[in-house]
């Protein structure tokens, strides 16, 4: 059986770019989240595009593993690292999708999906 890859696909939008406390607290959650990384040496990790639209200061996304058994670990681990991301810049206006999918913010717990890790 082939699976066709899906992606978790975020965004922060806000009328004031990020400032350089801001870029270095962002740069350290993606470090930090990649390098903890699950399957960090045969998966994807967080990718934040070089190039935005005006009013876009966060732009990125990642590809969820194919094999089963990954894919659990890793949605949980990057939803986390999303959280972690939309926390450094909580006053900007964030999409998060699992492909077409939204992923509704809960402010206790962040982003995640209901039975995911039950």
């Amino acid at each position: 059986m082939v699976r066709v890859g899906v992606s978790l696909y975020y965004t922060a939008r806000r009328a004031t770019p990020l400032t350089d406390a801001e870029s270095a607290a962002v740069s350290q959650v993606v470090s930090t989240y990649n390098e903890n990384a699950p399957f960090s040496a045969q998966e994807e990790g967080l990718y934040l595009y070089d190039r935005l639209e005006p009013g876009t200061v966060l732009d990125g996304s990642t590809k969820m593993p194919a094999a089963d058994d990954r894919a659990i670990p890793s949605l949980v681990h990057w939803l986390s690292a999303v959280t972690a991301l939309r926390n450094v810049v909580p006053d900007a206006d964030w999409t998060l999708t699992l492909d077409d999918y939204e992923i509704e913010w809960d402010g206790h717990t962040g982003y995640h999906l209901p039975g995911l890790t039950d």
